[in-house]
């Protein structure tokens, strides 16, 4: 171990009561999206941040703009550090809002109850855990007194859990912030340069009503849409033939996620409307992508000549693929994690989509690595009783402060 390493590590553990306290506090607001009204949640954080010494600044979005976005309200926070002359600036993001909590708790999800050393709360692993994470890295990088050249931005935003767009990307469009690289927050035990985008598209299709003891005096639109959605699962199977070049990243994924329509038992359906979700691996290109499910919507409904379809866009989400610039953050990463963690760390993709996409839009090079234990699977993310293994944080604190020191070296 390094002397600057010792140091380091020395001063994560001193402050780690305090670091897993201010967790606990905005694990324990609630943060729920929807109903995305979240800038009270952002207020709490600041205030928390602004007792570690941070100087915040608040830039709420504008009604009108948080509305468009399927929100109530959402302040987004940066805190910006700078030091010497020149170099880089690396902005550090992660995002306060979370999935309502659900049923099969055995916490209370806005408790922070600490079990068996784990956190379990809504947010806790994702990714609230990396406020914690990088704003205690960023204390001990200062404390340990390096020479360093350059600035460190903490980008607190509230909106990850519908696209990203008045967060990530509204900062960089607004010009608030612009950073030359970025690092998102992610797991423990991988960094991850690559991911899936995602298509949501709505399929509406229409007939028209009839009683139903003379339906044929009717279009049935839930028949329709049953033809549409069975050429739907024919072709879903096909997609496990496309696998990723980028190792954890696999095959293009379709899901009918919600389904919406008819009036009462006994009257024909008129109206139907579908949700569907097409992850999209680095390789595929998002407008062909959606132009094949509108070829196959339109081929399925010629089987229904009295019923009406259109498909409109939800969400496009385009995948994260690693910018030059970006092996320079991975590098410093792996490097002091697997010192760190005393086992191999490397890179990964990852088949989820995040808000790393906005920076890297930007032209922003981005990586993401954070608090958290293996899998998603293991932190029971966007589940019940979300959990994060707080011996994860204390050293996913030191590795990111670590990497920090490499970048921003004076």
């Amino acid at each position: 171990m390094t002397d600057l390493a010792r140091t380091i590590s020395d001063l994560v553990d001193r402050r780690f009561d305090e670091e897993v306290a201010y967790l606990a506090r905005i694990v324990q607001t609630p943060s729920d999206n929807p109903p995305g009204d979240l800038a009270e949640a952002a207020e709490v954080n600041a205030q928390a941040l602004e007792r570690l010494g941070f100087t915040v600044e608040r830039h709420r979005v504008p009604e009108a703009v948080t509305r468009a976005a399927g929100m109530i309200s959402a302040t987004n926070l940066v805190v910006r550090r700078r030091y010497g002359t020149g170099g880089p600036t690396i902005a550090l993001n992660a995002h306060g809002d979370v999935v309502p909590p659900g049923e099969g708790w055995t916490a209370d999800p806005y408790g922070a109850e600490i079990r068996d050393g784990w956190m379990y709360g809504r947010g806790a692993a994702v990714s609230k855990s990396d406020f914690a994470s990088y704003a205690f890295a960023i204390l001990a990088l200062e404390a340990a007194g390096v020479p360093l050249n350059g600035s460190l931005e903490l980008h607190g935003t509230y909106d990850e859990e519908v696209g990203g767009d008045i967060g990530p990307k509204w900062l960089l469009d607004e010009g608030i912030s612009k950073p030359d690289l970025a690092l998102a927050a992610g797991f423990s035990y991988n960094v991850v340069t690559a991911h899936n985008g995602v298509l949501h598209l709505e399929i509406t299709i229409e007939g028209t009503s009839a009683h139903a003891a003379i339906p044929y005096t009717g279009i049935d639109a839930l028949e329709a849409a049953n033809g549409v959605m069975t050429a739907l699962y024919a072709f879903r199977r096909s997609l496990g033939l496309k696998v990723s070049a980028i190792p954890g990243i696999g095959s293009p994924q379709l899901t009918i996620g919600l389904i919406k329509g008819g009036i009462n038992t006994n009257v024909v359906p008129d109206k139907v409307t579908l949700r569907l979700d097409r992850r999209m691996i680095p390789e595929e290109a998002p407008a062909a992508v959606e132009a094949e499910l509108r070829q196959l919507v339109e081929g399925a409904m010629r089987a229904y000549p009295g019923a009406r379809a259109s498909v409109e866009r939800v969400l496009l989400a385009t995948p994260l693929v690693p910018l030059a610039g970006s092996e320079r953050l991975a590098e410093a990463l792996t490097r002091h994690a697997t010192a760190v963690f005393g086992e191999p760390i490397g890179t990964t993709g990852v088949p989820l989509y995040t808000d790393a996409r906005h920076y890297a839009a930007a032209g922003i090079p981005i990586v993401l690595y954070g608090a958290g234990p293996r899998t998603i699977t293991e932190a029971n993310a966007h589940r019940a009783d979300e959990r994060l293994p707080l011996e994860d944080l204390r050293r996913a604190t030191k590795v990111v402060a670590l990497a920090l020191a490499d970048l921003l070296a004076g």
